[in-house]
């Protein structure tokens, strides 16, 4: 029998909304994997503060319903393979409103879930959608989770709310869908959904490669010995183009060094030793789900997540780095995140604000002041395109705080 060619997942469909609304066991019932112990492994105790999970989603063409299982478990024929996805299962705590930011920049569509036995909307709940509205992400489910735990005019009462909140954003059209993560009820139906809704978006192969970093890994044992240490590993996902073992990669912004008093940051090269996706070792690795890079590099580079919030491309081909910013900048008519509805004021001169491009987070202080305008001086450089998207954030109390966005201007 001819060995089954192994496909790596196709789109990362993020997982996000309040705590405690039922994202980690929803990626559970599609995936089998419970992503909150960071199962995802990548090898030697590789672990992700983001859970990734990979599911395959078939259709039976017997009952036409949707399924992970080879055998369909409605009415027992022979399931046939559509694609495979990755689920991003981003926290939803407020202290981690930065961490989600990350996962959202790459996701290419998202499943928003509300629990229906809450009043709608909560505050990540209103945060999360304005983060997916902020990096661009249309494509968007919403799976009214724990039906289970209400009655029938409860349910109708939720979905009016849900209806009301979505009301002039991304997700307005966006399918409602009643399900029970915990007992896996109509999980088939927002499978279905996940085919119509998100598709696989169209890329060119032949594009200079680029990789967002979003964890960085020292694989090594204390103790192991010099000539058995292995390189470092970067964790992240594929935007564009393809890599392959073998490759020359270059990292910017790179490494942080001392220069006069001052910290600065050196690009660096190295070559891909080993890929893997899915869990798998590969020889070439696509856009779509989690991909695990062993490098050349000192592991010491990279332990402890040090090199998340690079970018990963071959030499000479990457975005500029940036010390400082210059953002036509789109505020938010209100703070979302706080259960206060608090009026955005206008960014002032000498403040300090958190900036989310990509999977990297800095912090800068804005230098000056235009029409709709602002110039930022960054406490740790970013390499991005001119036009990309910069989610702005403020300290409004003890937590950053989402209060609109930024174009990188050139």
């Amino acid at each position: 029998m001819a060995k089954k060619k192994f496909k790596q997942a196709e789109v990362n469909i993020g997982m996000v909304g309040h705590v405690d609304h039922g994202k980690t066991t929803l990626t559970k019932a599609l995936t089998g994997i419970w992503a909150d112990t960071h199962s995802e492994e990548l090898r030697r105790g590789i672990t992700i503060k983001i859970g990734f999970a990979d599911a395959e989603i078939r259709k039976c063409p017997s009952c036409g319903k949707y399924s992970t299982s080879p055998k369909c478990p409605y009415c027992g024929a022979e399931t046939e393979f559509e694609r495979r996805v990755s689920f991003i299962d981003a926290p939803g705590h407020e202290a981690l409103m930065t961490t989600m930011l990350a996962g959202a920049s790459l996701m290419d569509g998202a499943i928003l879930v509300i629990a229906a036995n809450e009043p709608c909307p909560k505050p990540q709940t209103r945060e999360h959608l304005m983060a997916l509205q902020i990096v661009g992400n249309r494509n968007i489910i919403i799976a009214q989770n724990k039906i289970e735990l209400v009655d029938k005019e409860r349910a109708l009462e939720n979905y009016r709310e849900i209806k009301e909140f979505v009301k002039g954003t991304v997700a307005e059209n966006a399918p409602i869908i009643p399900i029970s993560a915990l007992h896996g009820a109509n999980v088939d139906v927002l499978m279905k959904a996940i085919e119509e809704v998100i598709p696989t978006r169209k890329r060119d192969p032949r594009k200079s490669p680029r990789m967002l970093v979003l964890r960085s890994f020292d694989v090594n044992k204390p103790g192991t010995t010099p000539e058995r240490l292995i390189g470092g590993v970067l964790g992240g996902s594929i935007i564009q183009g393809k890599l392959k073992v073998g490759d020359e990669i270059e990292i910017r912004p790179g490494i942080p060094y001392e220069e006069h008093g001052r910290i600065r940051y050196e690009p660096i090269t190295t070559e891909i030793v080993s890929l893997q996706a899915g869990g798998k070792f590969v020889d070439e690795a696509f856009p779509g789900g989690l991909v695990g890079v062993g490098t050349k590099l000192d592991p010491y580079l990279t332990k402890g997540d040090l090199m998340a919030g690079n970018v990963v491309g071959k030499p000479g081909k990457l975005p500029p780095v940036w010390n400082e910013l210059r953002l036509e900048v789109h505020l938010l008519d209100r703070v979302v995140g706080t259960e206060e509805e608090l009026k955005v004021e206008p960014i002032k001169r000498r403040e300090m604000l958190l900036l989310n491009v990509g999977t990297a987070r800095t912090v800068g202080l804005v230098t000056n002041l235009g029409k709709d305008e602002v110039e930022i001086k960054l406490q740790i450089p970013i390499c991005a395109e001119p036009g990309d998207r910069v989610a702005i954030s403020r300290q409004v109390g003890s937590r950053w705080r989402l209060i609109g966005y930024g174009l990188i201007k050139g």
